[in-house]
């Protein structure tokens, strides 16, 4: 079962009618069929947009240079070294390389940390999605015991003040009577991540520039819609918008080698650790593939390294397929194709303010 972004659930195979609906008859393709397959990509995909600004959270560029330095700020966590930049590094486009990240006081989580690029436009945070926007996300981190592991708000907002942050937030948000807020951290660090978005060539093509794409990624593309790949991962970001069962032909964990965690007292079961419902048991929020080829490795614990066995994973456990090396290379080809610039504003690391003496 996925669950569409106003919340309603539809069943994998209303999915699938609605992808041959989209793309049948599927053309054989050739040079000639460009703008076919333009016109047809754009029923699926749409590109970036310009910005992903909320009416209650004005991207000014003071709210979205404070968020950045919140961004990078290790100091306060409980341990002064970590921030949402040791998850989420520009070395690594917005994400960590490793299979598991990395808390407070170098504890292993017992997830993988996917890029922090576009990820303000996906339909909620977390592969469980127990975080609804990247606000929320940057609220709850601060008391979380694995992220900042602060204990109270009051804490943090102090430590903020001893740090230097007070004119920061008074210059970023002048109309509040108490300007250093935990409110005002997490609208800040979302102002700043609303502007990571990462236009690719995809994007290009989707506009109408039949070149933004190689020969072997237009079979890419050919493929990863007729496969059927687009069932889950279409939309803006490709993915990121619905829940999905990851297993369905079989337990993911046979195919992807994954091994039980403590922390879930056995496989990690997706949503279901928020919710405890069953009906939640192994559905995970469908990733966004966006950078998906710069940001090994995969899935929700890192247990698969390299994409073009993703890949092969992924159409063996969603779809009961065997995929030729010929389809994934041409697939691994049109996914290259959305990997996005780092953002540049992204990639400086700011001057952090010191704490006044």
């Amino acid at each position: 079962m996925n669950q569409s972004k106003n919340g309603m659930w539809v069943s994998a195979a209303v999915c699938a009618t609605v992808v041959v609906a989209l793309t049948a008859p599927l053309l054989a393709f050739s040079d000639n069929d460009d703008q076919a397959l333009i016109s047809k990509a754009n029923a699926l995909f749409k590109p970036l947009p310009a910005t992903d600004a909320l009416e209650n959270n004005e991207l000014t560029p003071r709210r979205v240079a404070l968020g950045k330095a919140l961004f990078y700020e290790t100091r306060v966590s409980s341990d002064g070294r970590l921030g949402c930049v040791t998850c989420h590094n520009p070395a690594y486009h917005g994400a960590d390389a490793l299979a598991l990240s990395v808390g407070i006081h170098g504890k292993v989580l017992p997830r993988n940390a996917p890029t922090v690029f576009n990820t303000s436009l996906l339909v909620a945070q977390h592969y469980g999605g127990n975080r609804a926007t990247v606000e929320e996300q940057a609220f709850k981190a601060l008391l979380s015991p694995v992220a900042y592991g602060n204990t109270t708000n009051e804490q943090v907002e102090k430590k903020l003040a001893q740090l230097g942050y007070a004119s920061l937030f008074k210059e970023a948000y002048p109309a509040d009577a108490k300007p250093v807020s935990v409110e005002n951290w997490s609208r800040a660090i979302g102002a700043f991540e609303r502007t990571l978005l990462t236009p690719a060539p995809f994007d290009r093509f989707l506009k109408g520039d039949a070149q933004a794409l190689s020969k072997s990624a237009k079979l890419g593309l050919e493929k990863f819609i007729s496969t059927g790949c687009v069932g889950c991962h279409n939309g803006v970001t490709v993915g990121g918008q619905t829940y999905q069962k990851f297993g369905i032909t079989q337990d993911y964990w046979q195919v992807t080698g994954s091994t039980p965690k403590d922390a879930f007292k056995g496989y990690d079961k997706g949503r279901f650790h928020d919710t405890k419902n069953e009906a939640d048991a192994f559905m995970f929020k469908v990733p966004q593939l966006r950078n998906v080829a710069v940001t090994a490795p995969y899935f929700h614990d890192g247990s698969v390294e390299t994409l073009p066995q993703a890949v092969k994973v992924m159409a063996q456990l969603q779809l009961g397929k065997q995929l030729s090396d010929e389809d994934v290379s041409q697939i691994v080809s049109f996914l290259e194709a959305l990997t996005g610039d780092i953002p540049a504003d992204f990639a400086k690391v700011p001057r952090l303010p010191a704490a006044p003496h």
